[in-house]
Formats: structure tokens, C-alpha cells, sequence
């Protein structure tokens, strides 16, 4: 029956849906979706091909896997976004179901006493006795009824403005599922580079503590150099100056590894401090692959989540245009009641006594002072915005990623130079080290090259941290990093 209702319905509106059909959303960007590849890449390291939807994988840092899989199955943000796709499938559920008719079961008792005499067969007194009735001389008499049935109500279609509420209903589903995508995206992001910079400040923690060591030692030599008399009070002072400032370095490192746990922590859905335990060993910064598929334009369009939650939007609010043109036209309502009565109990189980009623309702709002134009109007403007919004996320995407490919790639550059750096100070000090072994270099020297090393290496293992980060921000700027659930739970 339900399957029958619902082809009458198309049936009847396939001809007269009223409203635009979605024709797709706008060309942007087609230079770039043409050109297939990106203009920034230019990075040796930047290859073709898809890229991995489990990108942190390829960082193969186990306790990084372990925090993205807690926070994508336990933040409070992916649940928030599953929330609102139930409540988007609800709604769609409602529209199909405004297509078909409305039964109600229904049971009706009504006692009244009416005024004047002849009643007293209806309502079951009698004026002659002493009962109910009174005397037609100033009284009245009661009327009772008993009724059991169904009613049913059905409002055809008829410009197929249900239809289109159907269709921007599944539209606005789709969004809330690229939505959900899109907190995914943004939520292994986060995770990663949470988590990245936490070992980069273990890291310059680390660093900071052994340049501090080594400008104590040399401030403890100079301090015997000036009880010598061979070191000046200026030199002292000057290393006693630079150490302080090494030791005032380190005081907001440690404020900043409780940071970022805490930020790990509620990613994931826990409490500030809940992940210290778990997080108290240190570990190097994770390094990014060798080669890094960064497929082209033209799939970066497709695949990033808030570009399709912009086009789903765009294809509600066409859809939502012929709901309010509908609106605007006539309408007919078919209301019925079938039921048994009389003025007895045992009359609703009389099936002679079957009544029933059958009342069609023509409706058109032929006066309304614009408000159908207006509320048309509005719909309109509200595609127009969504059309616009859409072409800005679209050129936004384009923008993300060749933004975050140049920086990726000028990192790579500087972190080859720092790296060169690194070494050629460590190469320095060993030298050194062979001149203080054979009495040609003295200690103050020697402190002084391993300063210059431990500075040299600071700055690389900056430059690597920074490397992981902008590798992270180019997997985000692609769209990577969500899963699609509709194997689970499909839209239709």
C-alpha cells in the first residue's frame, strides 16, 4: 500500500515539479583542474598519484597512530558531526513521509443538553417522566453520542513541493556526511601537529639543557681564568649574561610540553592531563616520507570534504526554491472520517450504524501581498549566496594547497642547508677536539665550537620539526584523512 501511495504521488507530480532542476555546481578553477598539476610543486620529492587517506601512517610513529584513532572514534567533534547526520536523516524520513496519507484511530463521547423539546429521542431522556428530560416548558434535553472510527487526511503533491523537500532533504543528508569528513580531516591534523610539536620542544628542551651545561662550564673556567688573572670581569660577565638567557629559554619549554599533552588529550576526548602517564617518554620528532603523492587539482576538487559539504549546500537550496514556488500555488486537502455511532454504547458495535464522511479542500493563497514573491525571492538569493560560497571554497582549496606545497618544498631547501650546517659544526668540534688533545687548542676554545655545534643542531632539528608540520599541512590542504561511512549508513 505504502509503495502504491508513493507511485500515484510521482506519478502525479512528474509533470509540474515546480522549480529549477540542480544542474551541478558552477565551473571554478577549470585552468587548474586542466593544467593537472599544481603549480608550486616543484619539490623533487613531490610525486604523482593518489594520496593515502591514513596519511600519519606514513610518519611510522606507533604512538601517533594510537592518538589520531582515539580522537577520530572518541572527540566530542566527530561526535557532534555523527549528531547532526542522524538529525539530517530524520528530516529526510519526515518528507517522505508528508508524501503519503495520514490515518488516526479515533473515539468520540459527547454529552450536551440542548435547549427546547422534541430531543428527547435523540438524546435518549424522556420529558413525559422524571428522568434526564425536563418539561418543554422551560428546559432541555441531553443529548449523548458514541462514536469509533479512523480519519485520514491527504494533501496531494501537486506541484511537487513535497518532492523538492525530499530532494533538498537528501542534499542537506550529503552535506552533514561530507561535513563529518571534513571534521575528520581537521582532527587528524590537529592531532599530528599537537603531537609533532611536543617532540620538537622534548627535543629543543633537550638541546637547550646541554647548551646550558656547556656555557656553565665555561662560565666556571672563566671564573678561574679571572682568579688567575688571565680573563677579564668583561668576559664573566658576558657568560654569566648568556647563560641566564639559555636558562630563561628553558622555563617555557616545559609549560609548553604540558600544552600540547593537554591538547592531545582533549583531541582525543579526555580530561587535561589524562595523557601525561602515556605520554611521559620522550621521542624524536617523526619524519615525513621520502616521496609524498600529492595527486592533481582536478582530484583535490572532488575529494576535499568542505568543498562537496559546499556543493551538497548549493544543491539544497536549489531544491529549496521550487519548495517555496509550490507553496505559492493551489492545493487540495482530502480529509475522510469512516466510523461507527449512535447514541447508545453498544451502537459502535452495530455495523448498520457505519457513517462516513469524505471533505476535499481547495486552498491558494490568491491574496497575500507578496509574501509568496518574497519568500521566492529569498530562496533565490539564498542559491546565489550558496553558488558564490561555493566557488570561494573551491578556489580556497586551490589556494590551501599551493600554499602549503611552497612551503613544504622551500622547508625541504632550508632544511638541507641546516642540516649541511649541522654538520659542517660538528665536523668543526672534532677537529677542535683533536687540537685541545694536542695542546694547540685551549678548553675555553673548545666550549666555546661545541656552543656553536649545539646552536648548529637547534636550528636543524627545528627545521625538521617545521618540515613534519608543513608535510601535515599538505595532507590537510588535499583533503586526506577521512573515512566514508555511508557503507554503515547509507543515505536512501
Amino acid at each position: 500500500m505504502r509503495r502504491a501511495f508513493v507511485l500515484l504521488t510521482a506519478t502525479c507530480v512528474a509533470a509540474c515539479t515546480s522549480g529549477p532542476d540542480y544542474a551541478g555546481p558552477p565551473e571554478v578553477g577549470s585552468a587548474a583542474a586542466t593544467r593537472g598539476t599544481f603549480v608550486r610543486a616543484d619539490d623533487p620529492a613531490l610525486a604523482a598519484g593518489p594520496g593515502l587517506s591514513r596519511w600519519w601512517e606514513t610518519l611510522d610513529d606507533a604512538a601517533l597512530n594510537r592518538l589520531v584513532d582515539e580522537a577520530l572514534s572518541g572527540s566530542p567533534s566527530i561526535e557532534a558531526a555523527q549528531a547532526h547526520i542522524r538529525e539530517a536523516r530524520a528530516k529526510l524520513e519526515q518528507g517522505r513521509a508528508n508524501l503519503l496519507p495520514t490515518a488516526s484511530a479515533t473515539g468520540m463521547y459527547v454529552h450536551a443538553r440542548l435547549p427546547g423539546s422534541g430531543l428527547g429521542a435523540l438524546g435518549g431522556g424522556d420529558s413525559s417522566d422524571g428522568g434526564e428530560g425536563e418539561s418543554s416548558s422551560g428546559s432541555s434535553n441531553a443529548l449523548n453520542f458514541y462514536n469509533v472510527g479512523a480519519s485520514v487526511s491527504w494533501e496531494p503533491d501537486l506541484f511537487g513541493g513535497k518532492q523538492r523537500g525530499v530532494e533538498a532533504a537528501r542534499d542537506t543528508l550529503d552535506q552533514r556526511y561530507a561535513d563529518l569528513a571534513d571534521a575528520q580531516v581537521s582532527l587528524s591534523a590537529q592531532v599530528a601537529q599537537s603531537y609533532v610539536n611536543l617532540r620538537d620542544v622534548e627535543e629543543r628542551a633537550r638541546l637547550n639543557a646541554r647548551s646550558s651545561e656547556l656555557q656553565r662550564r665555561a662560565l666556571d673556567l672563566s671564573h678561574q681564568r679571572l682568579a688567575a688573572g688571565t680573563a677579564s670581569r668583561l668576559q664573566v660577565e658576558r657568560l654569566q649574561a648568556e647563560l641566564a638567557s639559555t636558562d630563561a629559554q628553558n622555563i617555557p619549554l616545559t609549560a609548553q610540553i604540558a600544552i600540547y599533552k593537554d591538547a592531545l588529550a582533549v583531541l582525543t576526548g579526555r580530561a587535561p592531563g589524562e595523557l601525561d602517564a602515556v605520554l611521559e617518554a620522550s621521542a624524536p620528532v617523526p619524519l615525513p616520507p621520502a616521496s609524498v603523492p600529492i595527486g592533481d587539482p582536478a582530484t583535490l576538487i572532488a575529494h576535499r570534504p568542505d568543498v562537496r559539504s559546499a556543493e551538497r549546500a548549493l544543491a539544497a537550496s536549489t531544491a529549496n526554491i521550487g519548495v517555496k514556488k509550490a507553496q505559492a500555488m493551489p492545493g487540495i486537502k482530502f480529509s475522510g472520517i469512516l466510523g461507527l455511532g449512535g447514541t447508545e454504547p453498544g451502537d459502535v458495535l452495530d455495523p448498520g450504524n457505519l457513517a462516513a464522511l469524505l471533505m476535499p479542500q481547495l486552498s491558494w493563497p490568491v491574496l497575500d501581498f507578496g509574501r509568496s514573491r518574497s519568500t521566492v525571492r529569498e530562496a533565490e538569493a539564498q542559491r546565489d549566496g550558496a553558488q558564490a560560497q561555493y566557488r570561494q571554497s573551491v578556489l580556497a582549496a586551490l589556494q590551501d594547497a599551493e600554499d602549503s606545497l611552497a612551503r613544504f618544498g622551500a622547508t625541504r631547501r632550508q632544511l638541507a642547508q641546516l642540516t649541511g650546517a649541522e654538520q659542517s659544526a660538528a665536523r668543526a668540534a672534532g677537529l677542535n677536539r683533536q687540537r685541545f688533545a694536542a695542546g694547540t687548542s685551549s678548553l675555553i676554545d673548545q666550549l666555546d665550537i661545541e656552543r656553536q655545534q649545539l646552536s648548529a643542531a637547534i636550528a636543524a632539528a627545528q627545521a625538521r620539526a617545521q618540515l613534519t608540520i608543513d608535510y601535515i599541512a599538505v595532507q590537510k590542504a588535499l583533503g586526506l584523512g577521512w573515512s566514508d561511512e555511508r557503507g554503515q549508513q547509507p543515505a536512501s
